[in-house]
C-alpha cells in the first residue's frame, strides 16, 4: 500500500479525549474541538478529540486525533513564526500550568500556549482547488465570493492562481460568505488588504510545502487576530480539520480524489440516514479508524522527523497567487 494511501498507518484502540470535563476542569472557553484556559496574559489551548461536521459537534470522538492536529498546527507555527506574526509561544505538555501537572500525561500532545490576541470576526479562505461549497456557488454565479472565475471549470479543478474567498465567523450558526469589498467594510480596507495578502502567502508556502511531501492543499481556512495593532495568524493552521488535503496521485482529470481530512466524515453523514437537523448519529467504529488513519497520514507526510518545513521559497518573497485580486 502506498504511504499516501489510508491504511498505512497503525491504530489502536485508546479512549478518545473529549474534553477537560472529563479532568474535572472548567474551561474558560470552548469551541467546537478547542478549550481554552486563561492563564492572564497567555492562553492554553487543549484540543480534544472531538470532530464536528455541519455545525454539528458529533458524538464520537477520533482517538489521537488532536495530538495530531496540534503537532501539525504547531510545525506550521514553529516554521511561520520568524516571518509572520502568530500567537504561537509554546506547544509542549512540560508547559502546564500547576493545576494541571497531574493530568500531563493525558494532556501530552494536545497543549499550546499562546498569546492573547483579539480575534478578527472573519475566516479566511483560500481556495486552490474547486471543491465544495465554493464549486456550488461556481455552477449557480460563475463566481466565489465575487471573484470570477473562466468558463468552463470541473470539480477538483485546479484554479488558474489561488483565490481569497472569506466568509464571517459566526458563534452560532452558519458563517457566511462575503466579498472583498463586504470585508473591507467589516475591518477596514487596509487591514482586508493585508489579511488578503498573508492568507494568500501563508496559503502559498503551505501548499508548495506539501506538494513536495506527496499532498494536495486543496483550500485552507486561517483566523487572524491582533496582538496591539499587529495582525497575527491565531487558532489552527493547515491542518485536517481546516484544509482539504489530497493525495497528490489521486488528482487528475475526472477523478474524484481522496480525502486526508475531515471531508471523509462529511462524505460517511451525507450518505447516512441523518436529517442535519437533529442530533447527530453515532460514527461507526470502521469510520472512526479510517479517520484517524487518513489524519496520521497526513502528520507523517507532513512532519515526518523534521522540526520545520522546507519553504520552497524564502518566506517573505511573494508565492503564487499572492497578487490576486
Amino acid at each position: 500500500m502506498s504511504s499516501s494511501t489510508p491504511g498505512a498507518s497503525r491504530t489502536g484502540s485508546q479512549t478518545p479525549f473529549m474534553g477537560l470535563a472529563e479532568l474535572g476542569i472548567e474551561p474558560d472557553h470552548h469551541g467546537k474541538v478547542r478549550e481554552i484556559l486563561d492563564l492572564g496574559r497567555e492562553l492554553l489551548i487543549v484540543t480534544t478529540d472531538r470532530i464536528s461536521a455541519f455545525d454539528y459537534v458529533l458524538p464520537t470522538g477520533i482517538p489521537r486525533k488532536g495530538v495530531v492536529l496540534n503537532r501539525i498546527a504547531t510545525y506550521w507555527f514553529r516554521g511561520l513564526t520568524e516571518h509572520v506574526p502568530t500567537h504561537w509561544l509554546a506547544g509542549a505538555a512540560g508547559d502546564l500550568p500547576e493545576r494541571l501537572q497531574r493530568h500531563a500525561e493525558r494532556l501530552q500532545g494536545r497543549v499550546m500556549r499562546v498569546h492573547k490576541a483579539r480575534r478578527l470576526p472573519v475566516e479566511c479562505i483560500v481556495r486552490g482547488w474547486i471543491t465544495g461549497s465554493g464549486y456550488a456557488s461556481y455552477q449557480k454565479t460563475g463566481e466565489i465570493c465575487g471573484v470570477e472565475l473562466p468558463a468552463g471549470l470541473a470539480e477538483f479543478d485546479r484554479l488558474p492562481e489561488p483565490i481569497f474567498t472569506p466568509t464571517t465567523k459566526a458563534d452560532q450558526g452558519h458563517d457566511e460568505p462575503i466579498t472583498f469589498e463586504q470585508l473591507a467594510g467589516e475591518v477596514g480596507r487596509e487591514r482586508a488588504e493585508e489579511l488578503r495578502r498573508l492568507s494568500l502567502q501563508i496559503y502559498g508556502w503551505g501548499a508548495a510545502h506539501a506538494q513536495q511531501r506527496g499532498i494536495i492543499i486543496a483550500d485552507a481556512k486561517f483566523e487572524f487576530g491582533l496582538l496591539g495593532d499587529r495582525l497575527a495568524v491565531i487558532d489552527e493552521l493547515l491542518t485536517p480539520d481546516s484544509s482539504r488535503f489530497w493525495p497528490a496521485e489521486s488528482v487528475g482529470p475526472g477523478r474524484r480524489p481522496v480525502s486526508l481530512d475531515k471531508q471523509f466524515v462529511r462524505d460517511y453523514l451525507l450518505r447516512s440516514k441523518w436529517d442535519r437537523q437533529s442530533t447527530p448519529p453515532e460514527l461507526p467504529e470502521e469510520i472512526v479508524r479510517r479517520t484517524r488513519e487518513r489524519y496520521e497520514v497526513v502528520e507523517r507526510l507532513l512532519i515526518g522527523g523534521r522540526q520545520l518545513p522546507r519553504w520552497p521559497s524564502p518566506p517573505g518573497e511573494p508565492s503564487h497567487g499572492e497578487g490576486q485580486r
